[in-house]
């Protein structure tokens, strides 16, 4: 008789942040806490007579993108600036977040980044100093 074998996960070894390269400037950023970003299109079902919709309207579409970075990580980028230069001053720039899955590369893109607000923020018991940076994007290259 057949042993028959249970595959518990169905999709082998799962991506997770340790698969997960930033590109920033022309290099891998390491001083990275969290990253996220999504994109939008407001659609909305159209009615006329009767109770069903008779089509799609379509609006907008919006890219969001957040980026929390570790202080050490904000510094090196300043240091590559000229003195006086802010984050808010640089021109927008694309950045390339790949995932490594199996033996397969996705890559997105988030197009036109523009850093808007950075600040600081620290606490009594932090172990490293994170700053959420407020960025701007056009677009996103989903899977290119």
């Amino acid at each position: 008789m057949a042993k028959v074998v249970t595959l518990i996960n169905a999709f082998g070894r799962m991506a997770g942040w340790n698969s997960v390269t930033l590109n920033l400037f022309g290099r891998d950023a390491e001083g990275i806490a969290e990253v996220s970003y999504d994109d939008t299109i407001d659609k909305e079902l159209i009615y006329g007579a009767g109770k069903m919709p008779i089509g799609v309207g379509e609006g907008d579409y919006k890219a969001k993108f957040g980026l929390k970075l570790y202080q050490e990580e904000v510094i090196a980028i300043m240091d590559s600036l000229p003195p006086g230069v802010r984050l808010q001053d640089i021109a927008p720039t694309d950045v390339i977040v790949q995932y490594t899955y199996n033996t397969r590369i996705y890559k997105d893109i988030i197009r036109n980044v523009e850093f808007t607000k950075v600040g600081r923020a620290v606490k009594k018991g932090d172990k490293t100093v994170e700053q959420a940076v407020e960025v701007i994007c056009t677009h996103i290259d989903w899977n290119v």
